[in-house]
Parts: structure tokens; C-alpha cells; sequence
């Protein structure tokens, strides 16, 4: 299952007690304070890691909480720091403070991390020569994790349209692959290569009018294409379903507008697939009069073109 938003809850550990110790013997009857320092509070510190693709960790263990700081002892002994607890996530991960809507950071390197709440302080121990102070509380925050794919290359479409038997095809990735829409219900990385480069391509579930606004869930799958360098606009040039190619092509467009202006101008491939079908040259060859852009015709199913459209991408890239 791909889950790519949790909502967790954190708290840092809080620092241990100052010590109020007074040292005597024969020679010091007034007595010399010795009391140690409290230890510090774990931190909660999120990391990305390239070995996790979701978030579905984060859908049944939501709460994390760090160590409290060891208390001061007598003799100057200092309390044990807490260690820290490390909060790992995938690539392409937004962390978000959920009180005040900040962005703390965007995860986009293996290894890349935040703290995203400090443990406390230890209390102060009476060898200051001031009286012993409790430990700072850590912090406890409320953090939204959205995670945003990283690919080179998405898949954009109708439902339908052949994205997944495209990416089943062109790259190592296995995803469900049926007659009938919205077979997929989350995107799906693969990785394809051309002659000369390899490249991350994503399968986005198919996007219907009103996507940009959350039909459909449209909104979620769209944020997928954010990073993606260029996007493959695959079209049913077969219209299997009763649909019009050129409307496709437009409708699909509009809400790729309406959703994010950057997201509309990035570079596209347009991709014709089923051009085994009854009807799809006489289609291509309107679509081309209206259009006038550069279109892949390929046939997904049949593995035909597909060399022409990967090396295309990867030139592209």
C-alpha cells in the first residue's frame, strides 16, 4: 500500500535534575557543594532514507517520545544524556509543523535530516555554588509528513489510457495492470533506460476533470509530478471508451493548470498508445491537424515504439 501523508506526534525527552549535594568531612565542617549537572533530553530528529518508498510505517505508530536526561548525582557526577531518537522516512519527504503550518525542511538527500524537537536541558547542579534547578521540559510538537515522489519522469493520463502497461514495459516496476480505471490507486516508481542513460520514471493514477481540486483524489496524485523534470501526457488515441483524444489532451492540460502553473509548463512528451486499435491513425492523424506537436505513437501492449519514445525521454532529460 502507498501512503504518502501521516500526521505523528513528538515529544523530546526532558532534561534530568541538578544534584543538591553538600560534601563534608574532618576538614570541611561548612561543607563544599557537590552536586552534578542533570543530563540532556533525547532530541527527535527525522532522516531521510532511500530504502523506505512510503509512509505506511507512520499509519499505526504515530507517537514517538524521547528518553528523559539522567539526574545529577552527588561528587560532581553528571546525569546521563539521553540518545537521540532518529525518525526515518523516504526520499521526498516534507516535514511540516502542524500548530504553525511552517515548512521545517524538505528531505530530498539520502542522509538529510532535521531536528524537529529539541530535548531539554539538564537542570543546573549545586556545585555553582546556586541552588539545584529541575531540567528543562523537551519540546512536543504536532509534525505533518508529506511525501512527494522523487522522479525524473511522470506518467500523466485519463484512467485507462495504458500508463501502467507503459511503465510495466519500459521499466522494472509491476503494477497492476487491468481493463478497467483507476486499476491503479497510488503512484508506482520504476526505473527505464535508454541506450545511453537510466532514468525514474512514476506511474500517476489517471486524473479525471476536476482532479486540480481533489476529484478523484486528483489533488494528492498531482503533487507527485512536482518534481519530475518532464512529464509523458499518454493519450487513448484509440478513444476505447467513447472519449475524444483531442478533449483528453485538453482536459488533462487544464488541470494540470488549474493545479500548479509550474506543473503546466513543464516539458511533455505527448504519447498516442493504442495504435493497435480500430480508429487510432485516423485519430492521430486529426489530432496532429489540431495539435500540431510532436506525438509518439506507440502501442504498449503489443511493445511497439517504445524504443522511439524511452531514447526521446532520455534525450530530453
Amino acid at each position: 500500500m502507498f501512503i504518502d501523508g501521516a500526521k505523528i506526534n513528538i515529544r523530546a525527552g526532558s532534561g534530568g535534575k541538578g544534584c543538591q549535594s553538600i560534601h563534608r568531612d574532618k576538614y570541611q565542617r561548612e561543607g563544599i557543594p557537590d552536586g552534578g549537572d542533570g543530563g540532556k533530553g533525547a532530541d527527535i530528529i527525522i532522516r531521510a532514507d532511500r530504502n523506505l518508498l512510503t509512509l505506511l510505517d507512520f499509519q499505526h505508530h504515530r507517537h514517538f517520545f524521547g528518553a528523559h536526561g539522567g539526574h545529577g548525582s552527588s561528587n560532581h557526577k553528571k546525569g546521563r544524556g539521553a540518545l537521540d531518537v532518529i525518525i526515518r522516512v523516504p526520499l521526498g519527504t516534507t516535514i511540516k509543523d502542524f500548530a504553525t503550518g511552517c515548512i521545517l525542511r524538505d528531505l530530498d538527500m539520502d542522509g538529510e535530516q532535521v531536528i524537529v524537537a529539541r530535548g531539554g536541558k539538564g537542570g543546573i547542579g549545586s556545585w555553582h555554588r546556586k541552588e539545584a534547578t529541575l531540567g528543562v521540559p523537551g519540546e512536543e510538537k504536532i509534525i505533518v509528513l508529506d511525501l512527494k515522489l522523487l522522479a525524473d519522469v511522470g506518467v500523466v493520463g485519463f484512467p485507462n489510457a495504458g500508463k501502467s502497461t507503459l511503465i510495466s514495459v519500459i521499466s522494472n516496476a509491476h503494477p497492476k495492470v487491468a481493463a478497467y480505471p483507476f486499476t491503479t490507486t497510488g503512484p508506482i516508481l520504476g526505473v527505464a533506460a535508454s541506450t545511453h542513460r537510466k532514468f525514474v520514471i512514476a506511474d500517476i493514477p489517471g486524473l479525471i476533470p476536476g482532479a486540480s481540486v481533489g476529484r478523484g483524489l486528483g489533488d494528492q496524485f498531482l503533487k507527485h509530478v512536482e518534481r519530475t523534470k518532464i512529464l509523458i501526457h499518454l493519450i487513448d488515441m484509440a478513444g476505447f471508451e467513447g472519449r475524444d483524444p483531442v478533449d483528453d489532451y485538453k482536459n488533462i492540460n487544464l488541470e494540470l493548470k488549474n493545479y500548479s502553473k509550474v506543473v503546466f509548463k513543464k516539458r511533455q512528451i505527448i504519447c498516442a498508445n493504442k495504435m493497435d486499435l480500430a480508429g487510432a491513425k485516423e485519430n492521430l492523424k486529426r489530432f496532429k491537424k489540431i495539435i500540431k506537436k510532436t506525438v509518439y505513437p506507440i502501442s504498449a501492449l503489443n511493445k511497439q515504439g517504445l524504443e522511439e519514445l524511452v531514447d526521446a525521454v532520455a534525450e530530453k532529460l
